[in-house]
């Protein structure tokens, strides 16, 4: 039977094509039987996308809304107001950029809405936990291998104009753990699975989650970083809201050892150092994959391949 509250192009295509719907309340909620099956619904949605939405998430509406009318007030002042933002460190509170050249346009904000950051935090860090559990270990066990108490937040808010190229970010893999992305309105997300591009289209208020390249180092592979790109409508500008959580900037980020028991898949890096290796390149496809050569040019910086730098 067809899902009412599912978007049209999630009910017409061929299952396989239909984006998970996880549903937090049951989750966090539900009895013993509810709680397995949606954990196994999870892990099948992290293994086979690496996204999935989110419904009855417990940020609300109201809240959701409030921020993008903050964020697109923001975009409307004017440049001179703006200028004193204009500023591209990562750990500025708040920063305002423009990506534009010949291939890809949006204008972003990042900033740190107290409320908002707190509930979508606490969203995020209830998902980590149950990711946990999908793997077969203590809910607990992510967290305390990126020590996740001193976890690294990032909330950038995009704008898309509609004048210009039709690629408004290429496709890409997030450097963080897990990435919520809201969006009012306009659709251009898509994702890549199986080789093909799928729009991303949303229930009302819900959020996508997207797996980032620290959860796949983490799984040790087990788990991909999704691959995903940010289309431009022709006549709307297109807003979205992203909310990447991060392990603490010191933490040294490698496989959780019983998930490596065949194997080893990557070697641990601080994820500090992940983020200004990723910085110093161009977005790209193959995101996810520069992984290892980074790990390999910091030791080969560093000096030798059995540093405790790295391997800590």
């Amino acid at each position: 039977m067809s899902r009412p509250d599912l978007p049209d192009s999630q009910v017409k295509g061929e299952s396989e094509d239909r984006i998970p719907v996880v549903d937090v309340d049951v989750l966090v909620n539900g009895d013993a039987a509810q709680r397995s099956e949606a954990i196994r619904h999870l892990g099948r949605a992290c293994e086979e996308w690496g996204f999935f939405m989110v419904i009855n998430h417990g940020v609300p509406a109201s809240l959701q809304g409030a921020t993008m009318d903050a964020c697109e007030e923001m975009f409307g002042l004017p440049a001179e107001e703006n200028a004193e933002y204009m500023n591209p460190t990562l750990m500025a509170p708040v920063s305002l950029g423009t990506s534009l050249n010949s291939a890809y346009w949006r204008n972003y904000v990042k900033g740190n809405v107290t409320e908002y950051a707190t509930r979508t935090r606490g969203l995020m860090l209830a998902l980590t936990a149950a990711i946990s559990e999908s793997m077969g270990l203590d809910d607990g066990r992510i967290a305390e291998a990126l020590n996740l108490e001193d976890c690294f937040q990032l909330i950038v808010w995009n704008q898309y104009p509609p004048a210009g190229p039709d690629v408004g970010l290429p496709p890409h893999t997030d450097h963080g753990l897990l990435a919520l992305l809201f969006q009012t309105g306009v659709d251009g997300l898509q994702v890549q699975k199986n080789g093909r591009w799928i729009l991303a289209k949303p229930i009302p208020n819900s959020y996508f989650v997207i797996a980032g390249d620290q959860l796949e180092i983490v799984s040790n592979g087990r788990y991909k970083a999704a691959l995903h790109r940010a289309m431009v409508h022709g006549e709307q500008a297109r807003m979205s809201s992203v909310c990447l959580l991060g392990p603490c900037l010191d933490t040294v980020v490698q496989p959780i050892p019983e998930l490596a028991l065949q194997g080893v898949e990557f070697r641990g890096i601080k994820y500090r150092e992940y983020i200004e290796h990723q910085r110093t390149k161009t977005v790209n496809e193959n995101a996810a994959v520069v992984v290892d050569r980074a790990r390999r040019e910091i030791l080969a910086r560093q000096g030798s391949p059995n540093s405790p730098e790295i391997n800590a």
